[in-house]
């Protein structure tokens, strides 16, 4: 995410940076290119959604771990100045998001619950690499059945259970639909949205330097993710569980098919156990949180193993994965206000001009050694809160 989560290291890995400024423009492209054409999946709707989102998730993992230490997490002290930077920076994330929710868009804004991320992976940030492993593990097995379990009740038991638009100040006034919200029903349940958090915490506190790590990163992510979906295909095709699901009411409210392969947000998921056999983007099945993350560690190794030999083999991505905190808010702002054009090519010349942009300004923000506006205050407010420890990362 944004690039709230980016730290400034005497050995920066430009991997990291470049491996974010691609979940940048994959999210851009979902933003701008529909993602269904007369029904159909389009090209983007199938690449990117579900796993751009998915990639800022993991990176923020992986940039907390870096900041509490990498292969050798802080202890005592230093490792509660790191807490109370992450709290602080998370603080001022959510102030971000609030303001951007007021945007009129159609984006669905992440910023809100990438703070609340933030807030839920304190207790973790000690742990070193197997128990992170076993939490990691554990997140994304177990949490999709609890929330599968809490969604319903929790709909029963509230008039709202949704808020139906990107959080904004006044819904904090309703704490219980909030809440809600943001920890199970919204467009990015932070409940099972930790799992990727985890995961990037294990991959932050492996050697990321070592040229077997990037490519272990690689072979068993994309292993994994290949894995995860052929297990989906089965339970879907082989066991009967697609006409079971459109079987269900909430099944025959949409074009199923379609939407599995795109993003079952917008579908309830409830009424049968073989909703959590899938793996369709935005499902939070423990097959999606699994596939997506195995993407994300491939095109994390990719990006690392890219960059090994030459940190500035990937410079426009990197540059722009640096201040993508700023060139994301950037983006929503400039889509809210900008013309619209929604003919097909119109739409993919729009999404090259924003990619084009963000690039280039990644790149002039670099030569003139400046930080990203958002990310500058962000890491003042953090600096602050970590106080005496601030330059011991």
């Amino acid at each position: 995410m944004p690039s709230a989560g980016a730290i400034a290291l005497s050995h920066r890995l430009t991997g990291i940076d470049a491996a974010r400024g691609l979940a940048l423009l994959g999210m851009m492209a979902t933003h701008i290119i529909p993602l269904y054409d007369g029904g159909n999946p389009t090209l983007v709707g199938t690449t990117f959604s579900g796993k751009s989102s998915a990639l800022f998730a993991v990176l923020a993992g992986v940039s907390i771990a870096l900041y509490t230490g990498r292969g050798r997490p802080h202890r005592g002290e230093p490792l509660t100045a790191d807490r109370r930077g992450l709290a602080v920076r998370a603080l001022v994330v959510a102030v971000f998001g609030f303001g951007a929710g007021i945007v009129q868009t159609s984006i669905a804004i992440i910023l809100v619950h990438y703070a609340f991320l933030f807030l839920m992976a304190l207790p973790f940030a000690g742990l070193r690499v197997r128990p992170l492993i076993v939490w990691a593990a554990g997140w994304l097995l177990f949490s999709p059945v609890v929330a599968y379990r809490v969604r319903p009740l929790l709909r029963d038991s509230l008039a709202e259970a949704e808020l139906g638009h990107n959080p904004v100040w006044s819904d904090l006034l309703n704490p219980a639909t909030f809440a809600t919200d943001i920890f199970f029903t919204g467009y990015y349940p932070v409940a099972q949205w930790l799992g990727y958090l985890l995961v990037g915490m294990v991959i932050g506190r492996l050697d990321l330097d070592s040229v077997p790590t990037q490519t272990w990163l690689i072979v068993g992510g994309i292993g994994v993710a290949a894995s995860a979906k052929r297990l989906a295909g089965f339970f879907m095709y082989d066991l009967g569980g697609l006409p079971a699901l459109l079987s269900t009411e909430q099944g025959r409210q949409v074009p199923l098919e379609a939407a599995m392969q795109v993003s079952l947000s917008p579908v309830e998921q409830s009424g049968s156990w073989w909703w959590l056999a899938s793996a369709a983007p935005h499902s939070g099945t423990t097959l999606d949180l699994l596939h997506t993350s195995a993407t994300t560690a491939a095109v994390i190794g990719l990006c690392l193993l890219a960059t090994h030999w030459n940190r500035n083999l990937l410079l426009p991505l990197s540059e722009a994965g640096a201040i993508t905190l700023t060139l994301y808010t950037a983006h929503i702002i400039a889509l809210s206000i900008g013309p619209a054009d929604d003919s097909p090519p119109g739409q993919v010349v729009l999404f090259w001009i924003y990619a084009a942009s963000a690039l280039v300004l990644g790149a002039v923000f670099a030569l003139l050694k400046w930080r990203g506006p958002l990310e500058s205050m962000t890491s003042t407010m953090t600096a602050t809160a970590r106080g005496n420890f601030s330059q011991r990362v």
